[in-house]
């Protein structure tokens, strides 16, 4: 009998895409739903907090980039592990994390897709998120190509939000010279320890620039590619937070920031004193986005670690009309249905930046072992300090977290 020949997903991906993929992702993670927890724990170091979660999310994303050029594939983070440790097994439980994280994400966001649809009409929260599970299943098995050209237009009214939100609020600029001390007084432990906690949180935010390496066998000419999109993502993301964020605590007092499931539309509100439902509508679709993406993400994590025989072969089916892994994409979204169910959003959030710092720490070290042997990247390349930094800083920041989570339980 004539062997079933595998059936390889499409490369239909260019920078422009990929781009949009990537931003659209982080994006609505962060600013629409945890810029008022970021703000309960910094305060008006609302700002501060993020820089620091970017200068760390960049270290990494710089190591992914070089990553994503050495080795192409699916499955990116478990193939990064297996060329850098050599050990099955630790690239495996590395995989599986990665998918926890997909999984943990956009739960988060389907629970913080609900205080801003509360706007329009009040729905059960179960029907709210099983609706949003199902759409998203169905969008991400039509096709790669699909999926991200509509997470791309999304991206785009993600920007507009955002962009509105600045200009509504331009005014809080005026105050900038008048409050920059409050902003950059550092001279209490108290408000370390917030600035750090809220960086742990804000950190949340910058997750998506490695969910870029996991579609690289459906990007065109991927060691070009990625490592550019994955640094505009990272870039043109840092700017628009650094920016909301010192507009929102100019704006309104943090405390009331905190308080709030929909922060941006209570800034808009309070700014114009028109009810927010054109951001409301933005900030859903900017939130569902963030889903879609993460879905996409777990789910060819599962190919490529079935494709490497890591995981049953059922995941790494792909079918002959859509070109997609329709098992492992309804896998993932049973699980996120689950999960978003059961958990309340800063928990998911949390377990989702402690998961994602675990997993920074062993790429930065894999990328170190990688780069110490002497193979050379056939491309875009960093300095050998840069994965010793990313693994020394994100290591320390997830001790902090533990520390902290010890210290209040006890």
């Amino acid at each position: 009998m004539k062997p079933t020949q595998q059936i390889d997903l499409r490369r239909r991906v260019n920078l422009p895409l990929l781009s949009f993929y990537g931003i659209g992702t982080i994006l609505g993670a962060g600013i629409y739903v945890l810029i008022g927890k970021v703000a309960g724990y910094a305060g008006m170091q609302t700002p501060i907090a993020f820089l620091l979660a970017a200068l760390l999310a960049g270290l990494t994303a710089f190591s992914y980039a070089e990553l994503a050029v050495r080795y192409p594939k699916s499955a990116g983070e478990a193939i990064y592990i297996q060329e850098g440790f050599q050990r099955s097994a630790l690239s495996i439980f590395v995989g599986l994390l990665i998918v926890a994280v997909g999984m943990t994400s956009t739960a988060t966001l389907l629970n913080g897709l609900i205080g801003y649809l509360d706007e329009f009409m009040i729905l059960p929260r179960w029907l709210v998120i099983f609706a949003s599970v199902l759409i998203m299943t169905t969008i991400v098995i039509w096709g790669i190509g699909e999926s991200v050209l509509i997470a791309s237009v999304m991206t785009v009214v993600e920007i507009i939000g955002l962009l509105i939100i600045i200009w509504v609020a331009r005014d809080s600029f005026v105050f900038i010279a008048d409050r920059a001390p409050e902003i950059l007084q550092f001279n209490d432990a108290v408000i370390w320890s917030g600035v750090l906690l809220g960086a742990f949180v804000a950190f949340y935010a910058f997750i998506g620039f490695e969910d870029m390496v996991n579609i690289a066998e459906e990007v065109k000419d991927p060691k070009t590619t990625l490592p550019k999109g994955i640094i505009i993502a990272l870039v043109v993301t840092t700017v628009f937070y650094i920016i909301i964020a010192l507009v929102s605590v100019l704006s309104v007092a943090p405390m009331q920031l905190a308080q709030s499931n929909r922060p941006l539309a209570l800034i808009y509100e309070l700014k114009t004193g028109d009810q927010p439902y054109f951001i409301a509508i933005i900030s859903v679709i900017s939130i569902f986005n963030g889903a879609l993406v993460q879905l996409v993400m777990a789910s060819r994590v599962l190919y490529g670690m079935s494709r490497r025989a890591w995981l049953p072969s059922v995941f790494s089916t792909v079918n002959k009309t859509t070109r997609t892994p329709i098992h492992a994409i309804v896998a993932i979204s049973v699980v996120i249905l689950l999960l978003a169910l059961l958990l309340p959003l800063l928990s998911l959030a949390k377990l989702t930046s402690f998961i994602t710092l675990t997993i920074f720490t062993l790429i930065n070290i894999a990328l170190w072992r990688i780069k110490h042997r002497g193979d050379v990247s056939p491309g875009f390349s960093i300095p050998l300090w840069v994965p010793i930094a990313g693994a020394l800083f994100s290591s320390m920041f997830l001790f902090y977290q533990v520390f902290h989570f010890l210290l209040l339980s006890s």
